[in-house]
């Protein structure tokens, strides 16, 4: 029997097979530990209105899976996790050892699931462990078309032992038609050309787009790119279970079949009916109540591991383009949306606490903790310092956790909210689990908010500005109204 959110500490939760799950602590969030700044307890009892309410939508979120653009759900669940994890399979292999740089090309969700894939599944030193001993390439992630950054890089592959023959470029944009990436593709493309010749360039792109249609399908066809697809229906910040995250993961080592089946298995989680032993249901009703209720619309994600902390990056993009809204289903304004935010502990107890514990009053913070890490370090004695000795004897991991069960209370103290997100240990099945959480419990707060999580108008606006800025045919209008709107500023200082 699996164990699911808790409001007090126990052992994690446990699947089927044993393997112990991420769990959920909402206790901080309850008025019995923060006064009126929390939730009541029942609320969170079967029966409840908030329960009947979550109820309800884990039914329409059951009728509406793998339809529109709730298709991600069944990225990690037969057939779609054989299927997809066999191609990436296979393109990693006819590809493994021929290439010591890879380069992804993307940018918004086509690239914040892979940096964070890497960052918490991979060393932090990845990059400079040398090719014999790494077991794939080195991995850049060009998620903006900054020419200093661009440039560096393109630079450092090229001079690399190999240079442009030993780089791979993955090229990930479903319709090829997103400024940024097209715009840095252009330049690889070109580069490519010149250092290996036309015929053959091609070796050394994968694009991950559309599978049937759009500009970037034509390119691939014409110039013969090997391609994996972004699939129907699955919007950019939910497609990193896609082969859009998992083929970078993969060409690095990642066993993305883990990954998928933590995902599967939260997805399960999620799908229940009751409401308290449903984490997605029970993360969601707990934001939505402190940020409409209680004034607290900021959240922010708090992991306490180096590791964690890009995922953090992957969550505001999800949290934030989801749920900031400004019309509901009916077409009424009503201006939706949390605004999240990333700190890291132990550094941010430095430089974020002192706001969160004695500012306003308006934020939710969300720790992330890992019980066992994969390597730990003990604190040698010998020094002869009585002020340190605490310390001697004892390791990093649990000064780590120590810190955060000292800002904890601290936050508890000044009456601030506060839950825990519990990994057992950072490895790629609890890590799908944490995906699968975020992206469904946004399935829940958009049912909640009774707005489309889905799309994303306001980015839209943005990319056809940049298209009349750049003078593309057909959006001449657009730079007419960002010069009348904008003008020649009179204030400047």
């Amino acid at each position: 029997m699996m164990t699911h959110c808790t409001t007090r500490r126990r052992s994690p939760g446990r699947g089927t097979l044993g393997i112990a799950m991420i769990t959920i602590d909402y206790a901080n969030c309850l008025d019995s530990r923060v006064g009126d700044h929390g939730l009541p307890a029942p609320m969170f009892a079967a029966g409840s209105a908030a329960a009947n309410r979550a109820t309800a939508i884990a039914r329409d979120l059951a009728a509406s899976r793998g339809s529109g653009w709730e298709r991600w759900r069944m990225l990690p669940v037969e057939p779609l996790q054989s299927e997809h994890a066999g191609a990436v399979h296979a393109m990693v292999q006819e590809r493994r050892g021929a290439f010591d740089n890879l380069v992804v090309l993307g940018i918004g969700g086509s690239a914040l699931g892979n940096i964070a894939l890497h960052s918490a599944l991979k060393p932090p030193t990845w990059n400079l462990i040398p090719d014999a001993q790494r077991g794939g390439p080195r991995l850049f992630v060009l998620d903006n078309v900054d020419p200093e950054n661009v440039g560096a890089v393109l630079e450092c592959v090229s001079s690399s032992p190999g240079g442009l023959e030993r780089t791979l470029f993955n090229v990930i944009s479903k319709s090829g038609e997103t400024a940024e990436t097209a715009a840095q593709f252009l330049v690889i493309r070109k580069l490519l050309i010149d250092a290996i010749g036309e015929r053959e360039h091609a070796k050394h792109i994968v694009a991950i787009t559309d599978p049937a249609q759009g500009t970037m399908r034509s390119i691939c066809d014409a110039a013969g790119y090997a391609t994996l697809p972004v699939p129907e229906g699955v919007g950019g910040r939910f497609s990193v279970l896609s082969p859009v995250g998992l083929f970078s993961a993969a060409m690095c080592g990642v066993d993305i079949n883990a990954l998928l089946n933590g995902a599967a298995a939260m997805d399960e989680r999620c799908a229940s009916e009751d409401f308290t032993t449903n984490p997605a249901a029970i993360l969601a009703t707990a934001l939505v109540e402190l940020a409409t209720n209680k004034g607290k619309p900021i959240h922010a994600l708090m992991p306490y591991a180096n590791n964690l902390y890009l995922l953090a990056d992957w969550f505001r993009q999800l949290w934030a383009e989801s749920l900031g809204k400004r019309v509901n289903r009916e077409g009424g304004e009503v201006f939706a949306g949390f605004t999240p935010v990333k700190a890291l502990g132990a550094t941010d107890q430095h430089s974020q606490i002192q706001l969160y514990r004695e500012g306003p009053n308006d934020k939710v913070i969300g720790f992330l903790e890992v019980e066992s890490f994969e390597r730990d370090i003990t604190i040698p004695p010998g020094l002869g310092v009585e002020a340190l000795q605490y310390l001697e004897g004892a390791s990093l991991g649990s000064l780590l956790n120590a810190e955060k069960r000292a800002t904890e209370y601290a936050l508890v103290e000044s009456k601030r909210p506060n839950f825990t997100i519990r990994f057992p240990r950072v490895d790629a099945r609890h890590v799908g689990e944490f995906l699968q959480l975020w992206m469904m419990t946004t399935a829940f707060a958009g049912r909640m908010l009774n707005i489309d999580a889905y799309d994303q108008p306001a980015v839209e606006t943005g990319k056809k500005a940049t298209f009349g800025l750049m003078g593309r045919a057909g959006y001449e209008s657009y730079k007419t109204e960002v010069d009348a709107a904008l003008g020649e500023s009179s204030h400047v200082v």
